[in-house]
Order: C-alpha cells, then structure tokens, then sequence
C-alpha cells in the first residue's frame, strides 16, 4: 500500500470547505452549505463542545456520522453514533445532541433556508 493510500483525512476536503459556510449560533460549530432548490446539505463539523439543544425543524433531517460520536436523542430516546451509522428524524421530531468527541456529518435537510450563509 502506498503512502497516499494510508492517509487518513482530517476534516472535510477544501472543495467542502470553499463552500459557503454556514452561520451556526452553537459555539463549537461549524458548517458548510450545498444548497438546492428545495433543500440543504450540510457539512458539520463540531468540537467536544457538550451539548445541541432539544429543538425541532417542522421538515425530516437524515444525516450520517463521518467521524466522531455522538448521542442524538429524538423524542426522549436517547442513541450512540458513531462512523458510518446513519440517523433519521422526522419532521416535528423534537431532538438534541450530546458531542462525546470532535465529530463530523453530513446532513440532509428538506428544506431550502435551513441554514444562512455567514456571508449575506
């Protein structure tokens, strides 16, 4: 195996990161927009920074863990994440998330203005 092979990426890759980012109110946080007609995909990456609080989008979210752990309660049950595993919350799903480490994911929301742009 080749060097380049063996390298492991740390944190999303610059075409990620020359997207818009994202003007997120949780200290820790920080998020990347692809942005479609209808809906949003985000790229967040956060710190160990303890805890999201419970809230709900009146849209479903699905998302993927890409590095890190998490416990993601969605109406009072609470859950472990990890790499790879994938989560749903449907809409009006009352939901918070607890950061046990520096953890990356992916999120898909259906909804076009989840997010703003820092920059507008």
């Amino acid at each position: 195996m080749n060097r380049k092979a063996k390298r492991r990426i740390q944190g999303f890759p610059i075409f990620i990161t020359n997207l818009s980012e994202a003007d997120i109110q949780f200290k820790g946080v920080r998020a990347w927009i692809s942005q479609g007609d209808n809906h949003q995909v985000v790229f967040f990456d956060i710190a160990a920074c303890g805890e999201v609080t419970e809230h709900y989008h009146e849209t479903p979210q699905w998302g993927v863990v890409v590095e890190g752990e998490m416990e993601l309660t969605i109406n009072g049950e609470p859950r472990v994440y990890r790499k790879g595993d994938e989560y749903h919350i449907p809409a009006r799903a009352k939901h918070l998330a607890r950061f046990r480490s520096r953890c990356r994911t992916v999120d898909f929301f259906c909804e076009k203005d989840r997010y703003s742009p820092k920059d507008l």
